[in-house]
C-alpha cells in the first residue's frame, strides 16, 4: 500500500514513530510530513529527528511544500493518518483549512474519499473538539483516541504503545500482529 503518515505537535509521537516503523517492517511505500511542532516534540520526547525519520520512509516532504506529490488527488494513495493529531490539525482538517502540507493531503483523502485516520491526543477534550470529531467521524474519518487499553496486562511502556499502534493499522485497514488479542475471559 501507499500510505502518507503525518506527524504533529501533540504529545504521543512515540505513535507516530511506531507506526512508521510498523508500516517499514510490513512493506508499505511510506510518505510523510511533520508539521513544525511536531519535530519539536519528536525531540523532546523520543530525541528524534529528521535524520531519524527519512530512514523509516520512502519520502519525507517538508510541512510547508505545498506543491509536494501529496498535496494532489493525482498522486495515488490509499490510506493516510496523522499520529498523534493535535487539536489544531483536527480543526483545520474539520473546517476544510489546508494551510500546510499535512492539512493539504488530508484534505485530498477527504475530496477523493479515501480512507483517512485521526489518532487524537487531547485530555480532557473541549466540546469544540469533540465536535470537530464529531463531524469529521460522520464523513467516515477514523478517529482513534490515543487511549491504550490494559486488558492485555502490558508490562511496559513498549506493551501500551504496541497496542495503540496495533488498533491504528486495524483502523487503517492493514493486517498486523503487534499485541496478544482480546479472546474473552
Amino acid at each position: 500500500m501507499r500510505i502518507i503518515v503525518g506527524i504533529t505537535g501533540a504529545s504521543g509521537a512515540v505513535y507516530g514513530v511506531a507506526l512508521l516503523r510498523a508500516l517499514k517492517d510490513l512493506g508499505h511505500e511510506v510518505h510523510c510530513t511533520v508539521s513544525e511542532y511536531g519535530w519539536k516534540v519528536l525531540d523532546l520526547e523520543c530525541s528524534m529527528g529528521e535524520k531519524d525519520i527519512r530512514p523509516l520512509v520512502k519520502a519525507l516532504y517538508p510541512v510547508e511544500d505545498i506543491s509536494a506529490p501529496i498535496a494532489s488527488g493525482s498522486f495515488q494513495t490509499d490510506v493516510m493518518c496523522v499520529a498523534p493529531c493535535s487539536m489544531r490539525t483536527l480543526g483545520a482538517i474539520s473546517g476544510g483549512i489546508a494551510g500546510n502540507l499535512l492539512c493539504r493531503a488530508a484534505d485530498v483523502m477527504l475530496k477523493e474519499r479515501k480512507n483517512l485516520v485521526l489518532v487524537v491526543r487531547e485530555t480532557p477534550f473541549s466540546p469544540i473538539h469533540l465536535e470537530n470529531m464529531l463531524k469529521l467521524s460522520r464523513i467516515g474519518v477514523g478517529i482513534v483516541p490515543a487511549s491504550p487499553g490494559f486488558y492485555h496486562n502490558p508490562k511496559n511502556l513498549d506493551d501500551l504503545v504496541a497496542i495503540m499502534t496495533s488498533r491504528i493499522l486495524d483502523s487503517m485497514g492493514i493486517g498486523n500482529n503487534l499485541f496478544r488479542r482480546w479472546n474473552g475471559i
